[in-house]
């Protein structure tokens, strides 16, 4: 059985969209991107399914291509790009998955993008105490092959309550924890890039499971979902 593909149109009305950035444009060739936006949907569906083969998806969230643009300097009525995001279910599942699909500047991401703030001081804790297991997990080779380095806005100096002469500095820093892989537009196209992006997110897992381990104990170990 072949695996899903986006269909050749996706890439050429986007970038037709982004000369055209208009709502009379926009207007005239709604019923083609509505046909285009159907098939997007369901090609993120199929992912959705694959996930759940090695995860527990709770919800598929397909981002709108209106912006909003009330407080924006770009008035631009539309987003050039289609763009979902699955999350994870559960209390103790955390973390999310992400891909966009844009004319090239497409690309996929996973991790901890806006972490609550009770949750970003628990992970900070954590990498305080003992980063040993998390540095081991994002920089096994199969894990750094597929994702490269931990990305995401980080402090210029130490948080709050926190040494900025800790050997772990580098990661308490963080503000968000993410990790992000781009793809040429040859390569969305590609007859490969359904099992390219869902093997990407199977490599992901151990991180997840870590973080998940964190946010769901204190530092004692001891379980906060009782």
């Amino acid at each position: 059985m072949s695996k899903p593909k986006l269909t050749a149109e996706v890439l050429p009305f986007l970038r037709r969209l982004k000369k055209n950035n208009n709502r009379e444009w926009f207007a005239a060739h709604k019923k083609e991107f509505k046909d285009i936006e159907t098939k997007v949907k369901m090609f993120y569906h199929h992912l959705m399914e694959a996930l759940n083969t090695h995860d527990e998806i709770e919800k598929l969230k397909m981002f709108r291509i209106y912006r909003d643009v009330r407080f924006s300097h770009d008035k631009t009525p539309y987003q050039p790009h289609f763009a979902g995001s699955f999350s994870r279910s559960g209390a103790k599942l955390r973390g999310g998955y992400y891909l966009r699909i844009r004319p090239g500047e497409s690309f996929m991401a996973v991790g901890f993008w806006q972490p609550e703030k009770e949750d970003l001081l628990r992970i900070r804790k954590e990498l305080e105490l003992d980063s040993h297991e998390f540095r081991s997990v994002i920089n096994v080779k199969p894990f750094k092959t597929a994702w490269g380095g931990l990305q995401g806005e980080e402090l210029k100096t130490a948080p709050k309550g926190f040494d900025k002469g800790d050997p772990n500095i580098d990661l308490i820093r963080k503000k968000a924890f993410v990790f992000r892989h781009e793809f040429t537009d040859s390569e969305v196209m590609g007859p490969n890039f359904f099992n390219e992006v869902s093997q990407r997110f199977i490599t992901v897992r151990p991180f997840f499971d870590l973080m998940g381990g964190i946010l769901t104990t204190n530092l004692d170990g001891e379980s906060l979902l009782d």
